[in-house]
């Protein structure tokens, strides 16, 4: 998730756990904590892209990392507020919570969290939230206004802090059960439409759980589609169909380079020719405003020759690119217009 979104759950986490005895200082120390994973970050000063993308979310997202630092903070707190004669165990449970909150929120976004790293290399990504979604945000941020306002001496302030974790967790839940129809629906989309698919994948589109991007992966290529959480049981969402191109990949300066894409993306990935550009397409993260234009350019795209292409920026590059107001009212109309009107938002483009 944004550093935005984890300062603000740091802070509410912090009201609860440690307010007592450090009146608002808990929240610092827990917006702070929560955002400590993403110092790898750093890493992007010296590493090519290739290898960043494999090293974010890695090592310091892990288990063992929250852990070693969790102790590490209890040391240094503990010697710093040895007046305040607060238990060992305490500010430990309260930098390691803050630690593995951070990971496991990481989890439902797309990219993959390396929660067993240095003992094993998988990625644990669940798909439930898009990196920023501001209906998660809104009440852990509220909570934390509303708390960095409040005299430290009103009893009312755990309300607050609750106000700010409960509505997010509960909203985290109606995600997932957005996730499980919207997957049993457009399972039966494919089925009706006899397209075959080995994997299938779905993952909410930018900033909403509402509208979902999916992917069914076949030995050559992939059907891809979207559909929305209102759609009817019985609408049958379209698919558009991607060629794999993995034969393009011979033609790339550096099979390092390759090798290492191929590894982050999880096998999902197309490869493309944009005039004399070789083009590597890491699906999981959805198209480029897909939802009105079927034929759209993924969100992730990696250059690969020539050599000289600028990549520091390919998570970010394709996210909002070519948004506006029209943007926002096709997504509303393929999230809440009639089945109809869903189509015609989905194909106006074809």
């Amino acid at each position: 998730m944004d550093s935005l979104t984890h300062a603000a759950l740091g802070a509410c986490l912090g009201e609860l756990l440690l307010s007592r005895k450090l009146g608002k200082r808990a929240l610092l120390w827990g917006a702070v904590a929560q955002n400590l994973p993403d110092l790898d970050v750093i890493a992007a000063l010296w590493l090519s892209p290739a290898d960043n993308l494999l090293v974010h979310r890695g090592g310091t997202h892990s288990f063992l990392f929250a852990f070693v630092v969790a102790g590490l903070l209890t040391v240094l707190a503990g010697r710093w507020y040895k007046d305040r004669h607060i238990p060992w165990a305490q500010f430990f449970l309260f930098f390691a919570l803050q630690l593995v909150v951070h990971d496991l929120l990481d989890t439902c976004n797309a990219y993959g969290t390396g929660l067993l790293e240095p003992f094993s290399d998988q990625r644990f990504s669940f798909h439930l939230l898009y990196v920023a979604d501001p209906l998660f945000t809104l009440w852990p941020l509220l909570g934390a206004l509303a708390l960095l306002i409040m005299s430290r001496t009103k009893p009312a302030r755990w309300r607050w802090a609750l106000a700010g974790l409960v509505p997010a967790g509960l909203y985290l839940l109606f995600a997932g059960y957005n996730k499980a129809q919207v997957s049993t629906q457009l399972e039966a989309s494919l089925a009706r439409q006899n397209l075959p698919y080995s994997e299938f994948f779905v993952t909410p589109t930018p900033f909403n759980t509402f509208l979902w991007y999916a992917v069914a992966a076949s030995p050559d290529g992939y059907q891809i589609g979207h559909r929305s959480a209102f759609a009817p049981e019985g609408f049958v969402t379209d698919f558009r169909y991607f060629p794999k191109n993995q034969q393009l990949l011979a033609s790339a300066v550096s099979q390092e380079e390759v090798r290492e894409l191929e590894k982050f993306a999880k096998g999902y990935y197309t490869v493309e020719r944009w005039n004399d550009t070789l083009v590597f397409n890491v699906l999981r993260y959805g198209q480029m405003q897909g939802w009105q234009n079927p034929d759209a350019r993924f969100t992730f795209h990696y250059f690969l020759s020539p050599p000289g292409v600028d990549n520091k920026l390919v998570m970010q590059r394709g996210r909002v690119q070519g948004w506006s107001r029209e943007t926002l009212r096709n997504m509303y109309r393929v999230i809440f217009g009639e089945p109809e009107e869903r189509h015609w938002a989905e194909n106006k483009e074809e």
